[in-house]
């Protein structure tokens, strides 16, 4: 689904080097090596578990030495990397429908076409299936799909969700006990390895100290310039802390170094790295919603960077956890800490709270409004997305507007359309400023 995730942008021999952060080229090194690492887990006597973004339990797989597949970011890195259109067409051919979620679709396209993953190595077979399902009803039909195609062991953890906008303890206790008594269970099952609490516990240390970082670079876009991109650029940090890497010390070495170059460039006073280069004048601060589309991802940026306008923050970069509103991993409570990780993350949040949350955004982040990048093929994201639209702009009194793109489904990407939007929207931001002065 949304996960949100990661990012690579490999350059073109005879396009001019793609402009990156130092820990922007680690984190692709990062990736690359978890793909290699899956590519050889079987040989080397490691099982595979496949789980999705938010709501992940990377710490608690990590316990049990698997190798960590997650199938959306699977198909965000084939989409970046153009192969997820022919692999969306096998699907329909296969008998898909048009309206199913492309992430799901151009996995099934990757199945057919001997599950070669988006770096070229092989996507072994996951010998466990780990579903905690948070607010997409889709991933529950896609692991059905992958166990039809593949077998293995599927576990389920039920996730309430807040429905009423708060977690309750019977709430936390109802997926405690199921981490207990099936989860683990089932993970030493196929693992064959013994659960170790402290194991457990020294991996949310590493976690919660990536996620304090972490933190730290999201608000630093509270600064005038804003030192990064909250969106697109943001893509590039949420990827290790809602992948494969969370609890590990790479990623508090990634997370480490970035918050150091992004303190940097609030000293000097910089504006965000984009594709090509520093963008050195910002004219619209914004807030989106929803999440990129893929396919067309360095484009789509370049709408917004060369028109000045930066994303200071988005609800895409929380789709794997609210770091920002106070929640860290904690190792005296592991279990308890799991159970309120999966129930906080953004799509498991009713639409209250995210009405609030992005006005709360608007305002802390002086935005000059919300603009909504509606995903043809996400319902978790989509559904109500007018409803906050409406209430954002009438409770802030800024300009909000839409634009739709996909996933990963290159035909739902237009461009001049997209363009059009979001000159009218700029427009429309105009004046305001203007009829304020």
């Amino acid at each position: 689904m949304t996960t949100p995730a990661t990012a690579a942008m490999p350059a073109s021999s005879k396009k001019p080097q793609v402009q990156k952060e130092d820990a922007m080229w680690l984190q692709k090194e990062l990736i690359n090596r978890n793909y290699q690492e899956l590519a050889t887990a079987h040989e080397r006597g490691k099982k595979i578990s496949a789980t999705f973004v938010p709501g992940n339990l990377n710490e608690l797989l990590m316990c049990f030495d698997f190798a960590r597949s997650l199938p959306e970011t699977n198909q965000l890195q084939n989409g970046m990397r153009k192969k997820s259109g022919k692999f969306i067409m096998d699907a329909e051919r296969d008998g898909q429908s048009e309206d199913v979620c492309t992430y799901v679709k151009s996995d099934l396209g990757m199945m057919l076409n001997g599950q070669v993953g988006p770096t070229g190595d092989p996507l072994p077979r996951p010998d466990l299936l780990l579903l905690s399902y948070t607010g997409c009803f889709t991933f529950m039909k896609w692991f059905e799909l992958i166990r039809q195609k593949f077998g293995g062991e599927t576990v389920m953890l039920h996730v309430p969700y807040q429905g009423d906008g708060k977690i309750n303890p019977n709430m936390r206790d109802y997926v405690v006990k199921q981490l207990k008594e099936t989860v683990i269970p089932a993970l030493e099952k196929v693992s064959g390895v013994k659960f170790d609490i402290d194991r457990l516990r020294q991996y949310m240390r590493e976690s919660a100290k990536a996620e304090e970082d972490l933190v730290a670079v999201l608000q630093s876009a509270k600064n005038r310039p804003s030192p990064i991109d909250g969106y697109f650029g943001g893509v590039y940090y949420i990827g290790p802390i809602f992948t494969a890497f969370r609890g590990t010390p790479d990623a508090s070495k990634f997370y480490g170094m970035l918050r150091s170059e992004i303190e940097q460039r609030v000293r000097d006073g910089k504006g965000p790295i984009t594709p090509d280069g520093e963008m050195t004048s910002e004219r619209y601060r914004l807030v989106v919603e929803g999440p990129p589309n893929w396919t067309s991802f360095r484009d789509f940026w370049k709408m917004f960077y060369e028109d000045g306008a930066v994303v200071v923050t988005s609800t895409y970069a929380k789709v794997g956890g609210l770091y920002d509103f106070g929640f860290r991993h904690d190792p005296d409570r592991p279990l308890e800490s799991l159970a309120e990780y999966c129930m906080g993350c953004y799509t498991n949040l009713n639409l209250p709270q995210r009405i609030d949350m992005i006005c709360k955004y608007i305002e802390e982040y002086q935005a000059d409004g919300l603009l909504i990048n509606s995903i043809k093929s996400c319902n978790s994201f989509s559904a109500g997305q007018l409803l906050i639209l409406r209430e954002v702009e009438k409770r802030t009194g800024k300009p909000a507007a839409f634009i739709e793109t996909d996933l990963v489904d290159p035909r739902y990407f237009s461009a001049a359309n997209v363009k059009n939007r979001l000159e009218s929207y700029f427009q429309m931001i105009e004046q305001k400023r203007a009829a304020q002065h």
